[in-house]
């Protein structure tokens, strides 16, 4: 099925007939993909559910460093309403937006924490990330750069970054502790706060095991509801309330723009930018090719959809967000039918309506937040299946990139781990000429990284 099928004129099974006139099907072509407006409200409802787990999780991780949670709240849905609705009224693609996992951590553990960089001058840097995403979906560039990295190296970053997530999900548990012996070891799996943590994921397994869609989400609901019922956790004030204000973090990105003049902050904004780019790609051909968008193993309006994930991006940061990205949980909306960007519209509605829901922030404790954490830090190892394990060149910088990481406490230590080793794989093997120029290039960055950046 592509993007350009002739409208149909049979029902499809459902009961419905797809739509034939009215402003709303020309504009986003309905007809011609098959689909109604009942089809892709449904669908815009179920992705929404699928993701919403980020409107506690982010503000959960950037609250770490000292943002302010209730202004982060606000930053998340705006940012994701804001960035699916570009997707969806431009791109036109049924795939949402929001604060990525990982780019949050990336943004809250290894700069803010790892670096010593300010949070505001961090998020200038993902500003000035999303600028230069900007400008390579424009020019073209973008093709040169994903053909330059190694699909090892990016299945090899997803599926460490998705470690990294989990270890951090463990961490806020307490299932994994520090030790002065052997630097980590098992907690207390008595304690309340495991306990419940313990409770989240069996719950939030079952749900995803069993195929239900907003697994995630429902099972924060259920772990902060156990939570409350068990004492363990304070009751919330309400559960609807007025919006929280953004002045705690809005155009924080655009006043500290002059402090990216310095070579740490330039690796910084290439590591974002490295991987929203991949990040992106992946989530986009993945859904593309679910959906039956593919033409000739291209996605047509690529470009449009690319230049919405940046523009999220700027918009993002100067509310106060980390780097937004499209979702691989949009997977979920396609499978009920979103075929068009109506979906994403919905959808970016629904991330506006939860703005007046900020009073359970109060409920979403660590404990609620690490089994989530938990469980997306198992979809993204899937990856793992995918590296060619057999051929060392690219095992051996592949497995470097994965498992620095969590050890390293840096998605930019593992990415650059990598990038640094597999061109030295490839000379080794004898193989140098199958290494893209740019890969060449990058060794060399990497290597005055590891010289006069880290410690």
């Amino acid at each position: 099925m592509s993007a350009e099928r002739q409208p149909a004129t049979e029902p499809d099974g459902s009961g419905e007939r797809p739509a034939t006139t009215g402003f709303m099907d020309r504009f986003f072509r309905l007809s011609a993909e098959g689909t109604t407006v009942r089809r892709e409200t449904v669908a815009g409802v179920t992705t929404f559910l699928a993701m919403a787990y980020v409107l506690f999780v982010n503000p959960s991780v950037l609250g770490e460093i000292g943002m302010d949670t209730r202004a982060l709240f606000v930053a998340t849905a705006l940012a994701a309403a804001f960035g699916t609705l570009i997707m969806g009224l431009w791109a036109r693609y049924p795939v949402a937006l929001a604060p990525g996992m990982g780019l949050n951590a990336f943004f809250a553990f290894t700069v803010v924490l790892g670096m010593g960089v300010p949070w505001q001058t961090a998020l200038a840097g993902t500003f000035a990330s999303g600028v230069l995403f900007f400008l390579l979906a424009v020019t073209g560039i973008r093709e040169v750069i994903i053909n330059a990295i190694p699909l090892q190296l990016k299945l090899a970053s997803a599926a460490g970054i998705g470690l990294f997530i989990a270890f951090l999900g463990l961490r806020n548990a307490n299932v994994v502790v520090a030790d002065e012996s052997t630097l980590v070891t098992l907690g207390s799996l008595t304690q309340p706060g495991a306990v419940l943590a313990g409770f989240g994921l069996v719950v939030t397994a079952v749900f995803l095991v069993r195929g239900i869609r907003g697994g995630v989400f429902y099972g924060m609901i259920i772990t902060a509801a156990a939570g409350v019922i068990t004492g363990h956790i304070d009751p919330p004030s309400g559960v609807v309330g007025a919006v929280p204000s953004l002045g705690p973090t809005f155009g924080e990105a655009i006043t500290n723009l002059p402090e990216l003049l310095s070579t740490q902050m330039i690796v910084v904004v290439f590591t974002m930018l490295f991987v929203d780019f991949f990040d992106t790609s992946g989530a986009l051909i993945a859904i593309a090719n679910q959906a039956g968008f593919l033409v000739d193993g291209k996605l047509p309006r690529a470009n449009r959809a690319f230049v919405s994930d940046s523009l999220a991006t700027m918009g993002g940061a100067v509310l106060g967000t980390s780097t937004t990205t499209s979702y691989i949980e949009s997977s979920a909306g396609v499978a009920a039918g979103g075929r068009t960007g109506l979906t994403s519209v919905v959808t970016s509605m629904l991330f506006l309506l939860s703005l007046f829901f900020s009073p359970l922030l109060s409920v979403v404790t660590p404990e609620v937040t690490a089994p989530a954490l938990i469980i997306v830090g198992v979809l993204m190892a899937r990856a793992l299946g995918d590296i060619e394990w057999r051929e060392l060149e690219y095992a051996i910088p592949a497995f470097v990139t994965v498992i620095a990481m969590p050890l390293t406490y840096s998605i930019a230590n593992g990415i650059a781990l990598g990038l640094f080793l597999f061109p030295l794989m490839m000379v080794f093997k004898g193989r140098w000429r199958d290494v893209h120029p740019v890969t060449y290039v990058l060794f060399f960055v990497f290597l005055a990284y590891f010289i006069w950046l880290v410690d």
